[in-house]
């Protein structure tokens, strides 16, 4: 079983952290997500969990928290971005075989990481298994149908039908709640940088050329399912 290559963390992760620095900058999603789950004195999974980025924030108030990862230079950079964090942890694997026992975790996060819709059974099947009754799982995925980022997604990436995924979601028992998270650079530098890493030569160039500034309005879907 081969990992799915994720080419803007994998090749460039320095310029990722840019982009995690950059998103979300009033803390929409995780305020989502504290509404619908808290991880509060509970296990947390942060599945594709790519440089760790996120792993002290979960750290903050969860008793633990396991950062799963398939990329071995990621899992290093994780590990040592939490070297001081006693409550987390971080190990090799994938979605579709996750390294922990039944009924182990509380609160799932994943950001784009794997699911992303039709093909992506083999995941839920294992979060079906490792998720605790009473857990929460979130999925955070681009919206394409909606916001200026929304419209260069759409554009650079034609094959990604909103109305199937929508489709799968629900028909799998997940609801959806819309998010307007936005992106906040220090800099016109590092948005470029960023922008040409998520979207296709051609349509990068399009989207920089016909927006100004260091901020961007950008739409996500936060999907959700309570076990």
């Amino acid at each position: 079983m081969r990992a799915r290559p994720s080419p803007n963390i994998w090749n460039t992760p320095e310029l990722y952290e840019l982009e995690n620095r950059a998103a979300d900058p009033h803390g929409r999603i995780p305020a989502a997500m504290r509404e619908l789950g808290d991880w509060a004195g509970r296990t947390v999974l942060d599945l594709g969990c790519g440089s760790g980025f996120h792993l002290p924030l979960w750290a903050e108030c969860a008793q633990r928290v396991i950062g799963v990862e398939p990329h071995p230079p990621l899992v290093a950079l994780a590990r040592r971005r939490t070297k001081r964090l006693r409550n987390v942890t971080v190990a090799k694997g994938m979605a579709e075989a996750l390294p922990l026992p039944d009924a182990s975790v509380d609160v799932v996060h994943a950001r784009w990481a794997y699911f992303f819709g039709p093909g992506s059974e083999p995941g839920l099947r294992e979060l079906d298994r490792v998720v605790r009754r009473g857990g929460t799982a979130f999925v955070i995925d681009n919206d394409p149908t909606r916001s200026t980022f929304g419209a260069w997604f759409h554009r650079g990436f034609p094959e990604v039908d909103p109305v199937a995924v929508e489709r799968f979601w629900s028909m799998h028992g997940w609801r959806r709640r819309r998010i307007d998270m936005g992106w906040s650079f220090d800099s016109r530098e590092a948005l470029e940088a960023v922008v040409r890493i998520e979207l296709p030569p051609a349509a990068a160039e399009e989207a920089l050329a016909s927006h100004t500034g260091t901020e961007v309005d950008y739409a996500v879907n936060l999907w959700w399912r309570d076990f």
